[in-house]
């Protein structure tokens, strides 16, 4: 399985060209929202996580989004996204009166900088994020698991990639099971920005959802604040 490959799939941005290193990082941060118009697009396009979404919030993003630059995958765009928000909040700290804030590198919001918690490669912590931030409100029934199934068996994806997302999404992990896949602050941050992103923010299950995942990541209040403002950027 590649691990990289499943997640640019389900983001629907599988097909766009790539790079490789700290480039993918810097280059999806140019502007705003930048890396995510790949995202949209591949949305527009059956993403799985457009379907999992639904008319909720696809509605909301794709056509705002969908116009964007193609051409850097969505693990790098969210990577810097996170990234972007965490060096912000780095230079409030350090601004403030004997603030401190652990340092952290580019290279940490690459996906493959290390491996979740669970060992297993950090792009498919996040693609599991967003199956259970979608899922935050019970929609996922059988007609829209089926739905998904058969568009998952069209993506060009080896059978255990596809055999780990019909798990995940036969049974999507719950918020403590997400909340432990981050092994780093990097990964933190990341899982919550992918699961805003995946979150319509004016239901109210959904925005609890977030808000306790926020509290089980540990995430200071005024770094998730940063983190909302680079989703609402692109969603």
């Amino acid at each position: 399985m590649d691990p990289q490959r499943l997640l640019e799939q389900f983001l629907g941005t599988g097909d766009g060209p790539t790079e490789s290193g700290a480039s993918r990082i810097s280059g999806a941060g140019h502007g705003a929202g930048a890396g995510l118009g790949g995202m949209a697009g591949g949305l527009a396009a059956g993403g799985l996580l457009g379907l999992l979404l639904g008319s909720k919030k696809a509605r909301k993003s794709v056509g705002k989004l969908a116009g964007g630059i193609v051409g850097y995958g969505g693990a790098a765009a969210l990577g810097a996204l996170g990234y972007r928000a965490y060096q912000q909040w780095q230079e409030s700290q350090r601004a403030s009166a004997g603030g401190a804030a652990a340092p952290a590198r580019e290279a940490d919001f690459l996906p493959d900088a290390a491996p979740a918690a669970d060992g297993r490669p950090f792009e498919l912590a996040l693609v599991m994020a967003m199956i259970a931030a979608a899922n935050a409100d019970g929609h996922i029934g059988p007609d829209e698991q089926r739905t998904i199934f058969d568009q998952a068996g069209k993506l060009s994806l080896d059978a255990e990639a596809k055999a780990f997302i019909f798990d995940a999404i036969s049974k999507p992990p719950s918020l403590g099971e997400v909340a432990g896949l981050a092994s780093t602050p990097a990964q933190a941050s990341e899982l919550y920005l992918a699961s805003r992103l995946a979150i319509d923010v004016d239901h109210p299950a959904e925005r609890a959802y977030l808000e306790a995942l926020a509290g089980r990541l540990r995430l200071p209040e005024d770094l998730v604040a940063r983190l909302d403002t680079q989703a609402e950027m692109v969603a």
